[in-house]
């Protein structure tokens, strides 16, 4: 099966440059509106463009542009990620690459290794004076195609990152929760990822996140 990176990053040469898929395109701020930053795996690059839409009249919606992966890599790029502007909402998520089990039988992340980072990654977050958003890690169906994942592990790492969110104050979008219920109808049959329709329903869930932090700014 192609997975969702294929199908959405694809990469095609022509004269010797490279198209960038529309989720990592440049985005041309209306200086009027709040500017908005998503920041995730896969998950979130699917959902990211249907979130774009549905808050194309409430704010300037960007992503960074490329897989974010582990919690090592985050707190690696983070910086580049964020850039020079200034951010009004970040909405962030790492996990189900923390929890992939390795050949060696060990976790890319371990859950240990995972709250370190993730505490680092909030820590810096939070000195940009935005507004934060975690997103919970969505489920693990079993059994599960690619690498080794297991649904015990995210409920885990959810915890700890719970934890962490509630000691920092950062508003959490329970998106385990949201699609726990309705995988059959839009998660990939035994895939992490999530059918177009899919990600549609996840956006819905995550602009209604970002909306109630805009909702709550003064004008």
């Amino acid at each position: 099966m192609t997975s969702i990176l294929t199908l959405i990053t694809a990469h095609l040469a022509a004269g010797g440059r490279q198209e960038v898929a529309p989720e990592f395109q440049p985005v041309e701020d209306d200086p009027d509106l709040p500017r908005v930053l998503l920041i995730g795996d896969s998950i979130s690059i699917g959902y990211t463009i249907p979130v774009r839409e549905r808050l194309a009249s409430r704010a300037n919606v960007h992503r960074a542009r490329e897989n974010c992966g582990p919690t090592s890599r985050g707190v690696e790029k983070l910086d580049e990620w964020l850039g020079e502007g200034n951010w009004d909402v970040i909405h962030f998520n790492f996990g189900l690459h923390d929890l992939k089990i390795m050949e060696d039988g060990t976790h890319q992340v371990p859950p240990d290794e995972y709250e370190r980072n993730l505490e680092e990654i909030v820590t810096r977050l939070k000195q940009t004076g935005a507004e934060l958003i975690w997103a919970s890690t969505t489920p693990v169906p079993h059994p599960v195609e690619g690498p080794t994942r297991r649904s015990e592990d995210v409920i885990l790492d959810n915890e700890i990152a719970e934890a962490i969110m509630h000691e920092h104050s950062v508003t959490i979008d329970n998106l385990y929760e949201f699609a726990l219920p309705q995988l059959d109808k839009i998660q990939r049959p035994n895939n992490v990822h999530f059918t177009p329709a899919g990600s549609g329903v996840l956006a819905r869930q995550v602009a209604a996140a970002i909306e109630a932090i805009l909702g709550s700014e003064p004008d």
